[in-house]
């Protein structure tokens, strides 16, 4: 076993890497030109289907592209340039557009790809390093990609990266002309912890039977069964027209015992908190929380931008926790 005192410190090293990987970036920034303005046209354009495809260390970085394409709305999908010349051709059509991702651009995997979206006519972007290369002179549109200094000379490293943010630029552009938002990224992206941060109020808020309303004129005798009962620690109180009047949380109600106050005779009115903290059904959950903790309590009403006097739900912290929202 080698010594702490024999081990190497491997921190040079990896500043290398990391220098030449944002060198590489700096040059891609500066070679952009209007090839990049014409690709992400025809992307948001494109009426089906957005294929990538690559080989080796390339095809990875396709694969990566094509999940963030479709989880920002661009309907996307890799595949595989082996399977592709063994039928799975058949997947494109000419209303697709094909982006093929090659660092020399003469990969002889990628050669029935580019001929077959030739004569089909395919729009078809090549992403490559070099420019007198098959790929680079059949694509109709051209995205080159600057020589750079790989951190080895066996395995891509600068190249890859480079790679990686121009796809990842591609689907950002094509998402901000979309006007593609976080409510629409919820539809498609439900699950996992973005999802439980892009839930809105109305998905997990408290409706029907477990608001608990009172009317303000009732007797706190009877009020305090309800609080009881519902087991939200607050009554929401209401006037005739079912218009919220006030809240009160069991906080409030000890605080009064307290004062040696006949409590229990009092009318719901007579100790509520008027005007409670309301949101809307619509705002997202991750607001309520930071409303709640700006105000340092633990419920909210809930209402609807229609009528903002009336409660439709109540949002307690417990709903919040259990939604994995934070």
């Amino acid at each position: 076993m080698v010594s702490l005192k024999k081990k190497k410190n491997h921190i040079k090293s990896a500043k290398e890497v990391i220098s030449l990987e944002i060198n590489a970036l700096k040059s891609l920034r500066n070679s952009l030109n209007e090839s990049f303005n014409k690709a992400v046209n025809e992307i948001t354009r494109c009426q089906s289907k957005v294929i990538l495809c690559g080989v080796g260390k390339s095809g990875l970085i396709a694969q990566k592209i094509a999940a963030t394409l479709s989880s920002v709305g661009t309907p996307s999908f890799y595949l595989s340039a082996g399977d592709s010349s063994h039928g799975d051709l058949g997947s494109i059509s000419r209303k697709d557009i094909l982006i093929l991702i090659s660092y020399s651009g003469q990969t002889n995997e990628l050669r029935n790809i580019i001929q077959y979206a030739n004569r089909n006519k395919i729009t078809l972007i090549g992403i490559v390093s070099k420019k007198n290369s098959i790929l680079y002179k059949a694509a109709d549109i051209k995205l080159l990609l600057p020589q750079v200094k790989e951190s080895a000379e066996i395995i891509p490293t600068s190249s890859t990266t480079s790679q990686l943010a121009l796809g990842d630029a591609l689907a950002i552009s094509a998402m901000k002309v979309k006007k593609f938002n976080k409510l629409d990224f919820k539809k498609i992206h439900p699950a996992g912890n973005l999802g439980a941060q892009l839930k809105t109020v109305e998905e997990i808020m408290l409706t029907g039977e477990k608001i608990p309303f009172v009317n303000e004129n009732l007797k706190m005798k009877k009020a305090i069964k309800i609080l009881s009962n519902k087991k939200l620690g607050i009554l929401i109180a209401r006037n005739k027209k079912k218009i919220t009047t006030g809240i009160i949380t069991d906080g409030q109600i000890r605080r009064f015992n307290q004062k040696n106050i006949d409590l229990l005779n009092l009318k719901v009115k007579n100790i509520m908190t008027r005007n409670p903290v309301s949101i809307n059904k619509d705002a997202l959950a991750v607001k309520a929380i930071s409303l709640m903790n700006n105000k340092k309590i633990t419920s909210l009403c809930v209402f609807n931008e229609k009528s903002k006097s009336k409660t439709i739900g109540v949002l307690h912290i417990h709903n919040i926790l259990r939604s994995n929202i934070s």
